[in-house]
């Protein structure tokens, strides 16, 4: 069975075991070394990547403790399961943006905001100040400025979560936001409204989340923000 694969290239790497790390990480990511496999060895790896055995050393302790290899004496380098990947790890999400995220990874990442972003909705309805109040607004605004499948669309739309979990007031939610940010730009391009009507049918939405929080209705505020998040979903075909 296959999936629709996005690629979204993420920065680049700048030192030579990151660098190697950003290859093996992404050959797992995108299923090359399957959950379980073992790594080939330490010779024939610093052949295929030109580095010595320190720099190879170096990008596999990365990789272990980013929860994507095990290593063990008498096995060797192995593929650990996807459960254990540290999926709030900066690189780890990047190189899921490089190997191409799909339809499961969407789904994910919209599980996650589940959890959190209603929630952060509706304590922003609590402890909102006016100033940010003001900058949701300002992104929502541009959100309408803006053609729905344009750069600036999901720029203005990432904002407005992010000020979002910022006036929840609870530093946790505001965290997870910055550590997926990356993911939630990609997975905005991708959910963007593709005509006029998903356009203005997207901006009220948002707009119901503001305006909810301008009125202190937490209640309401985690209702809108949840119709957002699923008619993402909906959008770019993840949902079910």
């Amino acid at each position: 069975m296959t999936s629709q694969i996005i690629v979204i290239p993420a920065r680049r790497s700048h030192s030579n075991h990151a660098e190697v790390a950003r290859t093996i990480g992404i050959d797992i990511i995108a299923g090359r070394y399957s959950e379980g496999a073992k790594l080939p060895g330490d010779a024939e790896l610093t052949l295929i990547f030109g580095v010595s055995r320190p720099v190879l050393r170096e990008s596999v302790k990365t990789l272990v403790a980013k929860g994507l290899l095990s290593t063990k004496a008498r096995v060797g380098t192995v593929v650990r399961e996807r459960a254990a990947w540290n999926m709030f790890d900066a690189d780890v999400l990047a190189w899921h943006l490089d190997a191409g995220i799909d339809k499961r990874f969407l789904r994910d990442l919209s599980e996650i905001r589940l959890a959190v972003e209603p929630r952060a909705a509706a304590l922003a309805a609590e402890r909102r100040s006016e100033d940010q109040l003001a900058l949701m607004r300002r992104a929502v605004a541009r959100m309408k400025d803006e053609p729905g499948a344009s750069e600036g669309f999901a720029e203005a739309d990432l904002t407005l979560h992010v000020e979002v979990a910022a006036a929840s007031g609870n530093p946790f939610m505001r965290s997870v936001g910055a550590v997926i940010e990356a993911a939630l730009r990609a997975s905005f391009v991708l959910s963007a409204p593709g005509d006029a009507r998903e356009h203005d049918i997207a901006v009220a939405a948002h707009e119901r989340i503001v305006e909810a929080i301008a009125d202190a209705d937490g209640e309401a505020a985690a209702a809108a923000m949840t119709n957002v998040i699923f008619n993402g979903l909906r959008r770019h075909g993840a949902a079910g």
